[in-house]
């Protein structure tokens, strides 16, 4: 596996570098935005560590220009911000994941397994067995195609990253079931996750953005206060 790190921070960039390493990934660092994104573009990458803050062109730019002209390399965003609008705004502009400064190492290998782990998923279509090709609200509304990788929100064909597809896919597939932040997070992002329920909300809060008639007040992504999530009203399962 090859990762691109665009950091300009050269002892962030060393420490990424290094943890990545030991791993046994291929890395190449970038320490600028007009860099970065020339790198990220020639496509010899399998997974994108991008910092939000950049000397030049920044992280959020850069971001914005791939997701335009690639759409599915894996992106994890570093931020220096702790707050949820500059989290959600990376979200928005299309990142996979985020981590905030200072994280371990990890920290680190967890999210980047995770982000490998969803992109792969993603590419190999669905592969469960036993598993629903299509998934379609009971009300026609929101419609999933697995093998596609295609969304609908009634007329409209949403673009959902890798992370938010299978966020949505989970609660789908056990509507009127109420899944609890661990089983979610161990679900969508793997075993080494369980007790981030600020991580999870951050990601809720975007997939109502974008599938949602009225995101503030959701019909099919509901709360349970201090539990977790529902999917509200049935869904209709079936194979292509």
């Amino acid at each position: 596996m090859r990762i691109l790190v665009v950091e300009d921070e050269t002892k962030v960039a060393s420490f990424i570098q290094r943890g990545l390493e030991a791993e046994h990934y291929t890395v190449d660092v970038a320490s600028d935005g007009d860099t970065g994104l020339a790198r990220a573009l020639e496509g010899h990458h399998d997974l994108l560590i991008l910092d939000l803050m950049l000397p030049g062109r920044d992280g959020a730019a850069v971001l914005r220009e791939l997701r335009a002209r690639r759409h599915t390399l894996p992106i994890l965003l570093l931020t220096a911000r702790a707050t949820v609008v500059d989290k959600v705004r990376g979200l928005d502009l299309g990142a996979d994941d985020y981590l905030t400064k200072p994280f371990s190492n990890d920290e680190l290998q967890a999210r980047v397994r995770a982000c490998l782990r969803r992109a792969s998923s993603s590419e190999n279509g669905n592969e469960s067995s036993g598993q629903p090709e299509i998934l379609q609200s009971e009300d026609g509304y929101l419609y999933m195609n697995m093998v596609k990788r295609q969304v609908r929100a009634g007329d409209r064909d949403i673009r959902l990253t890798p992370t938010e597809f299978e966020l949505l896919r989970q609660l789908m597939l056990y509507a009127g079931k109420v899944l609890t932040h661990r089983s979610l997070l161990r679900a969508v992002w793997g075993p080494e996750y369980g007790e981030e329920a600020d991580y999870l909300r951050v990601y809720v809060r975007q997939l109502r953005l974008k599938v949602e008639k009225e995101p503030s007040n959701p019909r099919y992504i509901i709360t349970e206060p201090g539990i977790g999530y529902v999917f509200r009203g049935n869904v209709v399962a079936q194979n292509v």
